[in-house]
């Protein structure tokens, strides 16, 4: 039987990008929680608005 391969990781990079891009070593934990309290703010927002998809990207130097 073969292995089974999630669908999304599969495709990163080759047709399909990331959702978030961005780096952190020592504010990884905070980014990763706003990351997500965006997207559910967006998300609640926008249930009639028909997105699709949100991306989010920061500057490497942001503070």
């Amino acid at each position: 039987m073969g292995q089974k391969v999630h669908p999304v990781g599969f495709r990163l990079g080759i047709t399909r990008t990331w959702d978030s891009r961005w780096f952190e070593d020592k504010q990884y934990r905070q980014w990763l929680h706003e990351d997500l309290a965006m997207r559910k703010q967006i998300d609640s927002l926008s249930r009639s608005a028909a997105v699709s998809k949100v991306e989010i990207e920061r500057r490497a130097n942001q503070a």
